[in-house]
């Protein structure tokens, strides 16, 4: 792979790239899909270069389904990544001499590059981790048991995580995250997750459904132990205007 594109660097843009923090959420755990080649003993988050001809949004989506097999999820754009020692040589020229290119043709991916980062929220069971190759491994890791990840991952991972936080006072997740049916416990607990603390129940309850983005569905959850809860589906309609339009409430 790295040998097609520095065969074909003019086809793209020097000196920048995008890096994708993609969020999945399953056992109550909100997981990280990563990658490791055997290049490095460390991890590194989804990425790509960006052709000249291609918007970077567009480059992001590409890279989203090249890693997971989906198509229209939710993939927002939050920081730009540009400190002057962001790359390391040691790092690139391993890269370069594991797959056997000369460090002279290899100048290209060895310079300075500005990373996009890009998160994403997807739903877990329908996303199929996708390696380029023998040499990759992809892997769903659960965001508390990160390890070490390869040049500035670790914090672009953790601005992403930040922002998300953030954006939860801004606007409902779930629709991406979430089967297509689910119960309050599962929905609050999802919160609960992404924002590192819990919520009082009746709380989240009011504040969830002031919100009116949840139908009522007339199923309850099986195979459970108590009583059924109800089970809830998100109206699309309501819940992409809230997106657009914006919270007024925090958590």
């Amino acid at each position: 792979m790295l040998k097609n594109i520095l065969d074909n660097r003019d086809d793209y843009q020097p000196g920048l790239s995008i890096d994708c923090v993609i969020f999945g959420f399953q056992d109550n755990q909100l997981k990280v899909l990563l990658i490791k080649t055997k290049h490095s003993h460390e991890w590194a988050l989804p990425g790509g270069f960006v052709p000249v001809d291609e918007d970077i949004d567009d480059a992001a989506v590409s890279v989203l389904y090249g890693r997971t097999g989906l198509k229209g999820i939710f993939l927002r754009q939050f920081a730009t990544f540009g400190a002057v020692k962001r790359n390391s040589i040691d790092f690139s020229n391993r890269v370069l001499n594991f797959y056997g290119i000369p460090l002279d043709e290899g100048k290209w991916y060895t310079n300075r590059f500005v990373t996009v980062g890009y998160y994403a929220l997807v739903d877990f069971l329908q996303a199929v981790p996708q390696p380029e190759g023998k040499d990759e491994i992809v892997e769903w890791i659960d965001h508390h048991a990160v390890p070490d990840l390869i040049l500035d991952h670790k914090e672009i991972l953790e601005k992403a995580l930040e922002t998300v936080r953030m954006e939860l006072n801004l606007m409902p997740v779930g629709y991406n995250l979430l089967p297509e049916k689910f119960t309050i416990p599962q929905l609050q607990k999802l919160y609960e997750t992404i924002l590192g603390r819990k919520l009082d129940r009746r709380n989240f309850l009011r504040k969830i459904t002031a919100i009116g983005i949840l139908t009522k569905l007339d199923e309850k959850k099986s195979n459970v132990a108590h009583k059924a809860p109800n089970l809830y589906s998100f109206d699309q309609e309501r819940y992409n205007e809230v997106v657009r339009n914006g919270l007024h409430q925090g958590w």
